[in-house]
């Protein structure tokens, strides 16, 4: 999952997936702006059929964040990739 994670952030920011860690933030990844954060949360909800509530969208600001939401929601729904 995490992988697949990488990847989608990697195309929505448009940098190398090596660029990217679980430190990954709006501060250290210059494409990483209000606009591109939504267009990510668009993006990860569709590839793993989950929806973020808005509180979480907010606190969504690391890469590290958003691997254990996902993973939260992914496992709560049932769904294993």
């Amino acid at each position: 999952m995490r992988d697949l994670i990488i990847k989608t952030i990697s195309k929505v920011f448009e940098v190398p997936t090596a660029q990217i860690n679980d430190d990954s933030s709006p501060r250290t990844t210059a494409s990483w702006d209000s606009l591109n954060h939504m267009k990510l949360i668009l993006a990860l909800e569709e590839e793993f059929g989950i929806m973020f509530s808005d509180e979480q969208i907010i606190e969504l600001l690391t890469v590290r964040k958003i691997i254990a939401a996902l993973e939260n929601l992914v496992a709560e729904a049932g769904m294993y990739r």
